[in-house]
């Protein structure tokens, strides 16, 4: 009974926060984007206006070779014209399940297939700005064939033991936020469920 009441409490605190939108349109609309500037009104009454981007939400996967190396990705991302390290990620298209989208995406930009998918959780990574959901998974058991990448997608991949990973991360080698998060689950993951199948 105790819980249930801290759950109702927890629930009466959050209501005076919540905004409810008053109208809604589309301010850009790209090939994967959609902006929309809304007139949402505040707890206290008044109207303010909330810029926000529309995204289909994206996968990302840490995959693990029999020998506990993260496969990686090095590819040049336009909006900071920088090259990142990065985790297999991608969009989902239409309609897709998330699992789906992580095996499509693992295979087509890395060659990997993985026999064991576990999903470790979900990363909202910029709440003030997009309504972006990604999706984490661990993938094992790899094998490796083809990669069958979009005629625009130009990235090498390559794997690092799971330690050199988490002090790149450490010393800012590895900035790409979905990369960080889904890194710290797994670790989190596999300390306490430490695969028999990998091999150090």
């Amino acid at each position: 009974m105790a819980e249930e009441k801290g759950f109702n409490q927890d629930q009466q605190i959050e209501t005076h926060l919540i905004e409810t939108t008053v109208s809604s349109e589309i301010m850009a609309q790209g090939k994967m984007l959609t902006v929309r500037y809304d007139q949402a009104r505040l707890p206290n009454g008044v109207i303010s206006g909330r810029e926000y981007v529309i995204h289909p939400g994206a996968v990302v996967v840490v995959a693990l070779t029999h020998t506990g190396e993260v496969v990686l990705e090095r590819q040049f991302r336009y909006p900071l014209k920088q090259v990142f390290i990065e985790l297999p990620a991608g969009k989902i298209d239409p309609d897709e399940p998330v699992l789906t989208t992580g095996q499509r995406e693992l295979l087509e930009e890395t060659g990997y297939t993985a026999q064991t998918w576990v999903k470790l959780g979900v990363q909202h990574p910029c709440i003030g700005y997009s309504n972006e959901v990604i999706h984490i998974y661990l993938a094992t058991g790899l094998s490796l064939g083809e990669h069958a990448r979009d005629i625009d997608e130009a990235m090498d991949v390559f794997v690092w033991p799971f330690e050199r990973v988490m002090h790149a991360i450490e010393a800012g080698e590895i900035t790409d936020s979905k990369t960080m998060s889904a890194m710290l689950l797994a670790e989190r993951y596999l300390r306490k469920h430490p695969l028999p199948e990998i091999k150090g």
